[in-house]
């Protein structure tokens, strides 16, 4: 066995809490003084323009930039431009998780600071040493390694209540997947640190099936801190103490292969991910005859009804009788390197879209596919 593996485990300091930004600005003034400011969404237009106002009183002359797509080349290329002509010490992204991803991975590739902002608890975009990479059309391409994790992430809970509910919703689907995914990829690793982290996406799982409800409906609760501090903090601390031997599985990849559907880039990254993971317990149906993922799925499909997460394909809005572009994304999910082979069975793009189809079925008769035919 290896007995040397890399991790980036969690950001140099998190800050969190009702009132986070107000005791970060001191952290900051120490990692920066003319830091690029990253963000996207008109929706957090207001709340980045108070932030950089609130760094100017103090002594921090940010220069701005706004990207134009999800996290992509192009937008990256116009960010190192911005660089070889300005010159600035440090990276500033406040937004949600593609805007967060977008900010780690210029720092990263310019070796600056980097200072994570989430504006929502959609993702643990703010605590990884990971970027997803996207087309400016929104289709998943890559993602890419990055040396560690930021260098500071403030979790302002003020800032995260502004966000829509929707947002919450999807982060919670999101986090989810940590259990489903590594618990079948990872759950027979013998590393210590695997299973540790694997045993903590389990927590996770039932305190957000617990939580979960209550934290959408009522954002003063302790419920919500409690939700949304698991979505887009303890998840990402479970990737960084599981390392890349904790890994995802078809959830993530059939997200990857949704996202190569234009009609399906509406959803957020945790709408498509929470889909995912019905799909892969079906799949596990399926391939495998495998009753307990039969439960496990209806426990999920209720769970993510009542958080309205879409559990249909046509919630999708997509039609599977008119199944080209679905093909196109399964063979896409079933591509060299696809997470989906972190599965402990083969699969073929066949039973792919059989599950993706069959995935918020409300019951279902598991059937083998013999997978020589």
């Amino acid at each position: 066995m290896e007995n040397n593996y890399k991790h980036a485990i969690a950001p140099k300091r998190v800050i969190r809490g009702e009132g986070a930004w107000e005791k970060s600005k001191f952290t900051i003034s120490n990692i920066c003084k003319r830091p690029l400011f990253i963000g996207r969404s008109k929706s957090t237009a207001s709340i980045r323009n108070f932030l950089k106002e609130d760094l100017l009183n103090d002594g921090i002359h940010t220069l701005e930039a706004e990207i134009r797509f999800d996290c992509c080349e192009e937008d990256l290329s116009y960010l190192k431009n911005i660089y070889l002509e300005r010159k600035f010490d440090a990276v500033i992204t406040a937004g949600g998780g593609k805007v967060l991803d977008t900010g780690k991975l210029i720092a990263h590739r310019l070796e600056l600071p980097c200072i994570t902002i989430p504006l929502s608890a959609s993702t643990c975009a703010g605590w990884t040493a990971l970027s997803n990479i996207y087309s400016p059309e929104g289709a998943f391409q890559k993602d890419e390694a990055l040396d560690k994790c930021p260098d500071l992430l403030i979790f302002d809970h003020k800032l995260i209540r502004q966000a829509p509910n929707r947002t919450l919703a999807s982060g919670i689907a999101d986090a989810l997947a940590k259990w489903y995914e590594s618990s079948i990829s990872s759950g027979s690793n013998p590393d210590g640190l695997v299973q540790q982290a694997v045993q903590m996406a389990r927590v996770l799982r039932d305190q957000l099936l617990l939580d979960g409800e209550i934290a959408l409906k009522d954002n003063q609760t302790l419920q919500w801190i409690r939700v949304a501090e698991g979505c887009a903090l303890t998840a990402g601390l479970i990737g960084g103490i599981g390392g890349a031997h904790c890994r995802t599985a078809a959830a993530h990849a059939i997200h990857n292969g949704l996202t190569q559907i234009k009609s399906c880039n509406s959803f957020l990254h945790g709408e498509k991910v929470g889909y995912g993971i019905l799909a892969q317990l079906r799949l596990e149906e399926i391939v495998s005859n495998n009753h307990l993922a039969g439960q496990a799925r209806k426990q999920v499909l209720d769970f993510l009804k009542k958080i309205n997460i879409p559990v249909k394909i046509n919630d999708l809005v997509l039609d599977p009788m008119q199944s080209i572009e679905l093909s196109q994304a399964c063979n896409f999910i079933c591509r060299k390197g696809s997470d989906i082979y972190n599965l402990p069975f083969k699969i073929e793009p066949k039973q792919v879209h059989k599950a993706i189809i069959e995935a918020g079925a409300e019951s279902s008769s598991p059937k083998f596919i013999n997978q020589t035919n």
